[in-house]
């Protein structure tokens, strides 16, 4: 067991309120301010942009991009440059992998604590614990005689999760993975992972916190998902371990069954695109291609054109000749940002859904803090600081590396 110390660390916090300065000023004023701290600050400040931010925030990025390259960047620029401070523009455990990644001399601060993830909130230390308890006892119980199959159960978890869930998998003999290289991680753990799979030794894959990425990549490799096994008439290879339910709602006779169990998580956006949505689309037989991301549910997936991670969304429609039409499924502030740059190219670009389709949390980051943020470094002050157990940092640092070493040569590492 690990100190509770970080096991808790990833919940979201409580962001107490700005002075009124702040709250009450203009946009222009802050952003005045903002550039003005940046300048005095020079190289000892970064500040990374997720794709997911408003524009008033993106401008004032040294780095735009998704969760885990914004690391990566991070940690080979700070180096580059001497950065001192690195303000993250995303939400908490994007802040996590950036001090994962990067020296303990980089300080990594969030402009406001509250901005969580909803989806990596959704799996706890305490709950994976009792979780990977239970499986690997079903598991065990079943391999206990000679004659019996052997089992194995290694975890994987989406970076879109806690650094103690990252550091639970790490310790447990897994990876991370992101939604482009999700397969290849599947592929790996599948045959042993660290270990190479023994002759007659059956692999699982426990796959935290996203359930759709988890069996969309299921799906993709050719096992039979739930939504599969309605149509097929064929027993499901995959499971859904829901930690409200006691033993997760599943049976150890359904564990050692399935090749892959399922956590019960989700994206808070990507859950707002339905089937009905697309074929709302299809209805207007004008030749839209559906590009989605692989968060969204299976159902929605299967009915789409396409699917990919954000990157893959991104470098789909900037490479689109003019004339094409994308209706795309993932978040508001992104797609209404292709949409603008693509207009120029003579490309349309839509949502999917009518629906707002914002990630909240991720709306927390504003001027209003960032400005904040970097007067109180200006003066000398840290605040919101986002330091990682050096524990959880260890393990969840070994998950990541996993990961790094068990995909492609030239990886697109996007989440």
């Amino acid at each position: 067991m690990m100190p509770r110390a970080w096991i808790e660390s990833h919940s979201m916090l409580w962001q107490p309120e700005i002075p009124k300065k702040y709250r009450e000023a203009s946009e222009t004023a802050l952003s005045q301010i903002i550039r003005a701290r940046r300048s005095e600050l020079g190289n000892r400040l970064m500040i990374l942009g997720h794709h997911y931010q408003q524009d008033e925030v993106i401008q004032h990025a040294d780095f735009i991009g998704d969760s885990l390259k914004l690391s990566q960047t991070a940690a080979a620029e700070a180096n580059r440059r001497g950065t001192e401070f690195i303000v993250f523009c995303g939400v908490h455990f994007m802040a996590e992998t950036a001090d994962v990644l990067t020296e303990d001399s980089v300080r990594v601060i969030l402009p406001d604590l509250g901005a969580g993830c909803s989806m990596a909130d959704m799996a706890g230390y305490d709950d994976a614990v009792d979780a990977w308890d239970f499986i690997t006892t079903a598991l065990k119980e079943k391999g206990e005689s000679k004659k019996a199959q052997k089992f194995r159960v290694i975890p994987v978890t989406y970076v879109n999760s806690s650094a103690a869930i990252k550091a639970f998998v790490g310790k447990n003999g897994g990876a991370c993975c992101t939604s482009s290289n999700a397969k290849q991680i599947f592929e790996w753990a599948l045959k042993g992972g660290e270990t190479p799979r023994e002759k007659g030794e059956k692999i699982k894959v426990f796959f935290l916190p996203d359930q759709h990425l988890g069996r969309n990549t299921a799906h993709a490799r050719g096992l039979i998902t739930e939504i599969d096994a309605v149509k097929a008439k064929a027993p499901a290879q995959t499971a859904l371990w829901d930690p409200k339910k006691e033993h997760g709602g599943l049976s150890a006779e359904v564990i050692r069954a399935v090749d892959v169990i399922l956590w019960a998580g989700h994206c808070s956006v990507h859950k707002l695109f339905r089937p009905e949505h697309v074929d709302a689309i299809r209805s207007r037989k004008d030749r839209t291609t559906i590009l989605v991301h692989p968060e969204c549910s299976q159902e929605v997936v299967d009915k789409s054109d396409l699917s990919g991670s954000t990157e893959y969304i991104i470098q789909t429609i900037e490479a689109a000749k003019p004339g094409t039409k994308f209706a795309v499924a993932t978040e508001v502030h992104l797609v209404t940002r292709l949409s603008r740059a693509a207009a120029l190219r003579g490309v349309e670009v839509e949502m999917l859904s009518g629906c707002q389709c914002l990630c909240t949390t991720m709306y927390r980051i504003d001027q209003q803090h960032l400005a904040w943020v970097l007067d109180e470094l200006s003066a000398g002050k840290i605040v919101n600081e986002i330091r990682v157990h050096p524990d959880a940092r260890k393990f969840a640092r070994k998950a990541l590396e996993r990961m790094l070493s068990h995909v492609s040569p030239t990886p697109v590492l996007v989440d």
